[in-house]
């Protein structure tokens, strides 16, 4: 990392957000059924274990992490790749509010879903904004 990276508080916000992604899905894409159930969201609540469709959710963690991990050391691609990871939270919460809203899991998910569903998009949401803002002003 450059003396100039090493100093700005954008790359070190996305590489934290890198590490959670990737870190998301080294364990979906290895260990599909232990996340399953290990994670603590209650995930079996919205139907039975499908490895595949695991996995495949597991590789676009993936994705979203490495253009994060890039976006840390490659100031012009930070707004856009942190658009469309904020576009897949949002739209991921948005699937969650409409689950529990209908009542397909129990409505104890509004808690248990806030800090790996809600509180990710609303963070990224806010530092898309935040970044937004500060390009404008350069």
């Amino acid at each position: 990392m450059t003396r100039e990276l090493k100093n700005d508080p954008w790359a070190w916000t996305l590489a934290l957000f890198a590490l959670g992604n990737l870190a998301n899905a080294t364990w979906m894409l290895a260990d599909p059924i232990g996340w399953y159930h290990g994670i603590p969201a209650a995930v079996p609540d919205f139907g039975p274990a499908n490895e595949h469709f695991i996995r495949d959710v597991g590789a676009t963690f993936g994705m979203m992490g490495l253009g994060l991990a890039w976006a840390a050391v490659r100031p012009a691609v930070r707004l856009p790749v942190m658009v469309l990871v904020s576009l897949f939270y949002l739209l991921h919460a948005a699937v969650h509010v409409l689950d529990t809203a209908r009542g397909l899991v129990p409505a104890n998910h509004w808690l248990l879903d806030f800090p790996a569903v809600y509180l990710p998009a609303i963070l990224l949401v806010a530092v898309t904004m935040a970044m937004q803002r500060s390009a404008d002003r350069e």
